[in-house]
């Protein structure tokens, strides 16, 4: 019999396939708990909107302020036009970040066959402990960005960012400057998935290595994650307002 063995991976695992498209547990997840509660919570707050009494009312709409606050001193006037964007992008992220917590997920195990042995890997794992997941959400924030660097400045302007002919100088830097813009999807891939993968890695390892007595002291590391990961949503969102805010400004 083909024997049995747990491994971690950086990159989600694929569990099966629908119509040639593989389905991993991060996906899972993702379609399954992060996309299903933002309908339900959508659908709850437009509910409850008409009479503001709920506790998840007034918990969702300050939440909101703060995020529109921050975002309103980087992007000033701008704000109405990239609040929802970014503000859907760091719901996204938050829930990613927090589903990795959720009981059940990344515990309860799914039999596979992969190169003529049997694996257990787990049928749910948070989004964004997955670098596939990451890296996507780092692409497409720089890409917006430059998207919308094109739209308001026009091709002309915002080429001239980068390619700066008339002074040497300026040429190097601003190809140096394109060069971040590529590095940047890496820093904010790498960021995001170190600190939620390194955390959900701790919480199953640390209670294995404690005596059963002392298994309490674990407890207080699943409040310190759900911190991080509102820190990390928060970042991630803040540092793509502040390079959209970049993008679609004229240089001085």
């Amino acid at each position: 019999m083909a024997e049995m063995k747990p491994h971690i991976s950086i990159k989600g695992e694929e569990l099966f396939e629908i119509a040639h498209f593989p389905v991993t547990n991060s996906v899972l997840t993702t379609s399954l708990v992060v996309v299903g509660f933002l309908f339900i919570a959508s659908y709850y707050f437009t509910q409850v909107k008409k009479n503001k009494r709920s506790l998840g009312f007034y918990a969702i709409n300050e939440l909101l302020t703060m995020i529109h606050g921050l975002m309103e001193g980087v992007l000033h006037n701008k704000i109405k036009m990239f609040f929802g964007l970014l503000g859907s992008f760091f719901f996204f992220i938050l829930l990613n970040n927090w589903s990795g917590l959720i009981p059940g997920v990344g515990t309860i195990l799914w039999k596979v066959q992969e190169h003529g042995e049997t694996h257990m890997i787990p049928l749910f794992r948070g989004g964004t402990a997955d670098l596939n997941t990451t890296f996507a959400l780092a692409a497409v924030s720089v890409f917006t960005a430059q998207f919308f660097g094109f739209k308001y400045l026009g091709a002309v302007v915002h080429l001239g960012k980068y390619f700066n002919f008339k002074d040497p100088v300026m040429l190097f830097v601003g190809i140096l400057e394109l060069i971040l813009e590529a590095a940047r999807i890496l820093s904010f891939a790498f960021r995001l998935f170190g600190n939620i993968f390194a955390g959900e890695v701790l919480l199953t390892i640390v209670p294995f290595l404690l005596p059963v007595y002392l298994s309490f002291i674990s407890a207080p590391m699943y409040f310190m994650e759900i911190f991080v990961g509102l820190v990390q949503a928060l970042v991630f969102v803040i540092l793509s307002t502040i390079f959209i805010n970049m993008a679609t400004s004229h240089d001085h």
